[in-house]
């Protein structure tokens, strides 16, 4: 056995094993017949990330579950690789032209594109290197990339065979549109928010009337594309109004009054704008009574040149400039404060715009419909199962998906126009070359598709393009489906869900049977982390001061399935404090095992005593539990059973038992010692596999140092649990130590005695359990308790002057005669009973008072007898103390 350095410095031994773990590739996909399968394909980070604590909690929730699977024996992957993330990267690489001086119009789509990609050779590796720091035992040679050869490839089959399954079509429709990033969004990737803003009240002049409608918009530059006044039919105020026409203000176009159910009577003033270019629901009802769409906005946002005065301002700038207009010409009657809810992108936070453009969509409906099914069945589980309202709310009410987007970086649509417009869906320009001479009877030329598509729908092939879909590969038999993701709840429609439609659709399968989704990190007072709120740790740094182990510990204990963890740097003192502990302990079971040779341990010589059957049941029971709770998904519960067992029942318990035989150094006491040193060294062997998973580079090092065999600890077998060594009764003997020794140690604390001091101790009991225990673990019991003198028995006297304590069955009696100033104690134990006595008469008072106990209710009455019991118990003590000393 090797000695461990004296301090743990995980800066020293991360890196180290990292490299040698990747190195001997024991991240690698092994595909054995005849074994089990576990796979996890990674949520895949955007390729302009870096680590953040959501990461960190996320690979560290995976890591563990494919640790763990690999250590049972399962053909393991867990599939690496990062998102082309479209408007997020092509954002980066304008600001990195505008810093030049450039715009990507400058240089052109092609030179854009190679740019893009030189980008992402320099930059985009920052966050696969991070997650190496993190310890994620990720398959790096199957890394793979959105926009890789054959990722793209899978994009265009499935795009091909849903435009000829009729479930992709193209339309003029309204969108959301973002006018920073210039590209329709899908309903998803709009964050909305309340936020503070007017209700202006317009004035609109009826034609050939002294009448005017008004109406009340929070939109009112859009007036300019006014295509209608609707009101509702039933309304009186304007039945007479309906079929006639206004005039719009500054515009001085007519439109029409039209009569729609939808107009709510009682909102505003019952008479509503239509404007079809700029609302989705002014769309609806524009289709609907054949309304034009007249669109007043250019696609950054600002005026179009049809409205001279106001061409040119931006949006906002425009509603001031109109605001005014209004005012002066007599049209704005009023305007009030409103709150209302407004839609953002998800990307930049710009406030996005409705906007009638050709798009590309995904029927949805047809998918939607077997993904709801195989939730409700219980083929794919979500976790926690709260969610599964929630999904089920979004796929019943599903719009179709707009999945084209008007940037350059991305899985280019592949459909190429002829001169006609005759559309030609085709994997490659050859393809539609080919399709359109048969068509056309001739060659002729081809304009190909400017739009990408959304970057969620080559996510949405992950689990199953990833292993090489289209072709069928060993790896998607082995893996597909996958076993488990691991995501944020704050994805469940953008990705989650769209995974399981496509992979019913694709696969005639699921695409993973348990889908476990993690609360955000928030920080300690319950705030979303930012960069611009400053409460955004740098977890590199982290890793640095702590240590990835520590960091990765914390986070597991400290998460409960589902919810948010709110996050603070104070948390992981616990995890390095955790991580000190394994390395001392270690340290120690290595100085004391100088000498042993585990390999030449015949069993049947060892005499295990009631500490060492303990030590085997406690390890059985927690090998069972953790691998019950991991099985469940309950990380938490897990780390905190690994916790309470090693750091508790080992470090606390055991170690400190066996020292008493280790230093034994008696011809008598040679067995005793050599099997402490046999369970030591089995125990830590064991415990240290138990909290691999969770810790893995602590746990590779000192591994290493008392391994008998194997490359890494990470490949060996996990702890199976043997019920045959699950000893209820031992248990319950040896808690009956803790539970005496712990009662002397706090009778000795509460009278301020040393805990070195010896003591003398009398304990009486008719339990034969307790009393066989007493027997047998004699020497145990006053060597950890420090007891000078030892008294057991069914009948003896209890003794005078003497600390008291139940334990069991048992009376503890600690003898204090000479170990304390007498006067001095009786008087401190007169002093707390005149204290006892007020608080127990002002309580007894109240319970006596009858208008009291006529009016409180029963909840304060039993509160007030929880009280009256306690006083009464405390001033029972005290007067038993006082007698003793008496």
């Amino acid at each position: 056995m090797k000695e461990l350095n004296k301090t743990y410095s995980p800066h020293d031994i991360e890196s180290k094993w990292y490299k040698y773990w990747e190195d001997s590739k024991f991240f690698a996909a092994k595909m054995e017949e005849g074994k089990p399968s576990y796979s996890i394909v990674i949520p895949p980070p955007n390729v302009t990330g870096i680590l953040h604590m959501g990461h960190i909690l996320n690979n560290s929730i995976q890591d563990t579950l494919i640790r763990y699977k690999r250590m049972c024996g399962f053909n393991t992957l867990w599939m690496p690789g990062t998102d082309h993330a479209g408007i997020a990267t092509q954002n980066k690489v304008e600001r990195k032209l505008a810093d030049e001086g450039l715009t990507k119009e400058n240089i052109g789509r092609d030179e854009f594109i190679k740019q893009v990609w030189e980008w992402k050779e320099q930059y985009g590796g920052v966050i696969t290197t991070q997650q190496r720091r993190i310890g994620a035992s990720l398959d790096w040679d199957r890394e793979r990339f959105t926009m890789d050869e054959g990722l793209s490839e899978s994009v265009k089959d499935i795009f091909i065979k849903l435009y000829n399954d009729g479930l992709i079509y193209q339309g003029e429709y309204m969108v959301n549109w973002c006018p920073r990033c210039g590209t329709a969004l899908a309903d998803d990737e709009v964050d909305h928010e309340d936020k503070a803003g007017n209700f202006w009240h317009l004035r609109y002049p009826v034609k050939d009337s002294e009448e005017f409608l008004i109406i009340a918009t929070t939109r009112p530059e859009t007036m300019l594309a006014d295509a209608a006044i609707a009101v509702n039919p039933k309304d009186d105020r304007y039945k007479h109004l309906v079929g006639k026409t206004v005039i719009l203000p500054l515009v001085g176009r007519e439109i029409p009054v039209i009569a729609d159910e939808y107009v709510d009577m009682e909102f505003g003033t019952g008479a509503l704008k239509i404007t079809p270019a700029h609302d989705p629901n002014d769309f609806t009802i524009g289709e609907k009574h054949n309304l034009p769409i007249i669109n007043m906005m250019t696609p950054d946002g600002k005026v179009v040149g049809e409205y001279e005065k106001y061409a040119g301002l931006d949006r906002f700038e425009a509603r001031k400039v109109i605001v005014a207009d209004l005012e002066a010409a007599g049209n704005l009657v009023k305007v009030e404060a409103h709150s209302h809810n407004v839609g953002t992108c998800y990307r930049c936070n710009t406030v996005i715009e409705p906007r009638v453009s050709k798009q590309w969509f995904v029927k949805m409906k047809p998918l939607a419909e077997r993904a709801l099914e195989v939730v409700r069945n219980g083929r794919v589980k979500l976790m926690p199962k709260r969610w599964e309202k929630v999904y089920y709310n979004w796929l019943e009410n599903i719009r179709d998906w707009c999945i084209s987007r008007q940037i350059w970086w991305g899985h280019r649509i592949p459909v190429w126009y002829g001169p006609d417009n005759h559309m030609f869906v085709a994997k490659s320009t050859e393809d539609a070359m080919a399709q359109a001479k048969a068509h056309y009877g001739k060659e002729v030329e081809l304009t190909e598709e400017t739009d990408v598509l959304d970057t969620w729908f080559s996510s949405a092939l992950w689990p199953f393009s990833t292993l090489g879909w289209p072709n069928k590969t060993k790896e998607l038999e082995t893996f597909y489906p996958t076993s488990a993701l691991v995501t944020g709840a704050d994805i469940l429609f953008f990705w989650v869900a769209r995974m399981i439609m496509f992979g019913l659709y694709t696969m005639d399968d699921i695409p993973f049977e348990n889908v476990y989704l993690h609360g955000i990190v928030r920080d300690d007072i319950g705030r979303k982390m930012s960069k611009s709120l400053g409460n955004s740790p740098d977890p590199l740094k982290l890793i640095d001061e702590y240590g990835a182990d520590a960091i990765r510990f914390t986070m597991l204990y400290n998460t409960s399935q589902g919810q948010d963890v709110h996050f603070s740097e104070k948390l992981l003192e616990m995890g390095r404090n955790f991580a000190n502990k394994i390395w001392n302990v270690s340290r120690f079971v290595l100085m004391n095992l100088d000498g042993f040779d585990i390999t030449s341990i015949n069993k049947d010589e060892l005499k295990l005593e009631l500490v060492d059957k303990w030590i085997f049941s406690r390890l059985n029971k927690t090998a069972k539990e953790v691998g019950e709770k991991l099985d469940k998904f309950q990380l938490d519960e897990a780390a905190k059973t690994v916790y309470e067992f090693l750091r508790g029942d080992f470090c606390d318990w055991y170690v400190e038992l066996a020292k008493v035989r280790l230093y034994n150094s008696d011809e008598s006491g040679l067995a005793s010692k050599k099997t402490a040193q046999y369970v030591l060294w089995t125990i830590l062997d064991a415990g240290l596999k138990l909290l691999h998973p969770f810790m893995p580079f602590i746990t590779e090092e000192i591994w290493q140092n008392i391994k008998v065999a194997g490359d890494t600890i990470m490949l060996s077998e996990y702890p199976v649990p043997k019920d045959e060594l699950i000893d209820e009764n031992v248990e319950k003997s040896f808690e009956y130590i803790q539970g005496l020794i712990s009662s002397l140690r706090n009778i000795k604390a509460e009278r301020g005695i040393s805990p070195a001091k010896e003591v003398k101790v009398v304990i009486r009991t008719k339990n034969s359990m307790e009393l066989k225990t007493l027997e047998d673990n004699y020497i145990f019991i006053t060597k950890l308790a420090k007891i000078e003198e030892l008294t057991f028995g069914e009948d003896l006297e209890a003794p005078e002057q003497s600390g008291f304590r139940v334990n069991g069955d048992s009376e503890v009696y600690m003898i204090l005669t000479g170990l304390l100033d007498v006067e001095a104690e009786v008087k401190k134990i007169k002093e707390q009973l005149v204290k006892v006595e007020k608080e127990l008469e002002k309580v007894n008072r109240k319970l006596s008072d009858e208008k009291f106990l006529g009016k409180a209710p029963e909840h304060i009455l039993d509160r007030e007898r929880k009280i009256q019991k306690e006083y009464q118990d405390k001033y029972d003590k005290l007067m038993e103390n006082l007698k003793n000393f008496q």
